[in-house]
């Protein structure tokens, strides 16, 4: 299962994604909170064009 919160600044992502992760530990189950701000912006080595054969 894969849930995504989205929303504006202040709006209570992170406090809302932190409740369902507990909830989710407590209740036995796996969870891994990725934050937006954990993920890597990267540019891509390779553009879309450069993968065609």
């Amino acid at each position: 299962m894969v849930i995504s919160i989205y929303g504006g600044s202040g709006s209570g992502k992170t406090t809302l994604a932190t409740a369902l992760q507990q909830y989710f530990l407590n209740d036995g189950r796996g969870c891994y909170l990725l934050s937006g701000d954990d993920y890597p912006h990267r540019i891509p080595r390779f553009t879309n064009i450069d993968r065609l054969p």
